[in-house]
């Protein structure tokens, strides 16, 4: 690029990260100089990396500047990510010239810092007259630093570069490791914007990383903490997911069950754009209730998606076989995505992307969360599963989804307590509960909400067999059937109860 031509200043540089383009309203802003920050390990090469090929994969000239890695090092890093370097991908390894040093330093590899910054500076101008490049990366800042050995003199040489630099109409990314003073702000006041990278290990389970957008002049962007992961192929944001942004027109309406039974329970059935929550002890059916709802969506020629936290899928499949719904045939239909999640290896923010992919690519019009707890164990703190959750109910509320969630409370009979209270967010409660009558252990179900129209306030026996769920009739002659051991107090009606339940 020469001095004249210039870029638009309307237009972007892609970062070539997926989701970082969406954080950053369309990406760095050209001719400016940006500031990447993070301890080492957390990602900073190899976004840089992928910065660099986003832009010649559009034909410009790209300069990686490293004082910290070699060449080789880089190239190795770019193979192990299955990328190949094109031409106008050039690396410049900035060694200390051996012009400079006299037998003692080469001895020591130390010498006069100000000779040496001067040098470096000149040697880093010299090959971007040699190369022109429209896109930059400098790796790292921390050796700067460490020559001007001031921070005055260290703010006039980033200075110095940032005007440099701006005359050229060069986009910049500045790497910087964090290794020196955490108070040093010198760089954030100078560079256009500021991405923070972090990296939190958890006790248990893979490190989790996030990013932050801490500054970006003249552009709004957005704000908050972002889950991204490192994989063969790159780094891959997830931005912050806001409801908000995702309103859509759909016809809502009631949507029937196949159980005439659970319909007069639930006022006519299911609300499309709303949220269930099934509630209730270890063992009540919650997984399989769910799938009934899954396996009518298909029948209807809708999609469905569902993600297992907590049940191997082979399980899964084998008990809901014996009561009638074949997974594996919904599955290779192409009408179900099932996937099996594992929370310790899974960020929150991947997760809800998971989900919009469902339901954006796909078109699913189902989806089942089985279940929070599971979810729960993905989460750093349980306030920030609250939030994550809300959000993510809202989006799918407002895509015109129908979402079940289910949730086991500590417990089989008597005062059971959730481990985590998100029934303020559902729009339907549909409580399951274990009691014991007639010397046998039987299943109670009632639904104790339900925000979009009437329901019937009774407590039903349910009972699931190879016909899938059958209800009873209202228990209208008992009284305490939620406490887990029940009083009769009329005439009490139980179903005919089999020989043998499946486990549910």
């Amino acid at each position: 690029m020469t001095e004249t031509s210039g870029w638009d200043r309307q237009s972007k540089a892609e970062t070539g990260v997926s989701g970082l383009d969406d954080i950053t309203a369309g990406g760095l802003a050209r001719g400016r100089i940006f500031l990447m920050e993070g301890d080492p390990g957390t990602g900073k090469t190899t976004i840089a990396n992928q910065f660099l090929l986003a832009g010649t994969a559009k034909g410009e000239r790209c300069l990686y500047i490293t004082l910290s890695e070699t060449d080789e090092e880089l190239r190795e890093t770019a193979k192990s990510h299955g990328w190949d370097l094109p031409d106008n991908f050039h690396i410049f390894e900035l060694v200390p010239p051996e012009a400079l040093l006299n037998d003692e330093q080469q001895q020591s590899l130390l010498y006069s810092s100000d000779l040496e910054l001067g040098e470096t500076t000149k040697r880093i101008l010299e090959k971007y007259e040699e190369v022109k490049p429209d896109r930059v990366v400098l790796d790292s800042l921390s050796e700067i630093r460490l020559l001007a050995q001031s921070s005055l003199r260290y703010r006039r040489q980033i200075l110095s570069l940032k005007h440099y630099f701006a005359r050229h109409d060069a986009t910049v990314l500045l790497l910087d490791d964090l290794t020196s003073e955490s108070a040093d702000k010198t760089v954030h006041s100078v560079a256009h914007g500021v991405i923070r990278l972090e990296e939190k290990s958890p006790e248990y389970g893979a490190e989790r990383r996030r990013l932050r957008v801490l500054k970006y002049r003249g552009q709004r962007f957005r704000g908050g903490y972002h889950d991204f992961i490192i994989e063969k192929g790159g780094v891959r944001a997830f931005p912050r997911l806001v409801s908000l942004e995702h309103k859509t027109e759909f016809e809502r309406k009631v949507v029937a069950t196949e159980n005439a039974e659970l319909n007069a329970l639930l006022g006519g059935g299911f609300d499309t754009g709303s949220s269930a929550l099934i509630l209730g002890p270890s063992g009540t059916g919650k997984s399989l209730f769910a799938l009934t709802f899954v396996a009518s969506a298909i029948r209807r020629g809708d999609n469905a998606a569902m993600f297992v936290f907590d049940e191997e899928l082979g399980l899964l499949f084998a008990r809901a076989k014996g009561m009638g719904i074949d997974i594996q045939e919904m599955v290779d239909s192409g009408n179900l995505i099932i996937e099996q999640v594992d929370a310790a290896e899974l960020s929150p923010g991947e997760f809800s992307q998971r989900v919009r992919n469902c339901v954006e690519q796909y078109d699913a019009k189902t989806v089942v969360i089985d279940s929070l707890n599971g979810f729960q164990a993905s989460m750093p703190e349980e306030t920030a599963l609250i939030l994550h959750m809300h959000e993510l109910l809202q989006y799918l509320n407002r895509q015109g989804v129908m979402t079940f969630l289910t949730v086991a409370q500590h417990g089989l009979v008597g005062d059971m307590k959730a481990p985590v209270d998100v029934t303020y967010l559902a729009d339907t409660i549909v409580l399951l509960r274990y009691f014991e009558a007639a010397g046998r252990v039987r299943r109670a179900i009632s639904i104790m909400k339900k925000r979009t129209g009437a329901h019937e306030y009774t407590i039903r026996e349910y009972r699931i067999g190879s016909e899938g769920i059958s209800l009873g009739a209202p228990l209208t002659g008992f009284q305490g059937v939620l406490r887990g051991v029940p009083e009769i107090i009329g005439s009490a009606e139980l179903m005919e109860t089999p020989q043998a339940l499946p486990a549910g």
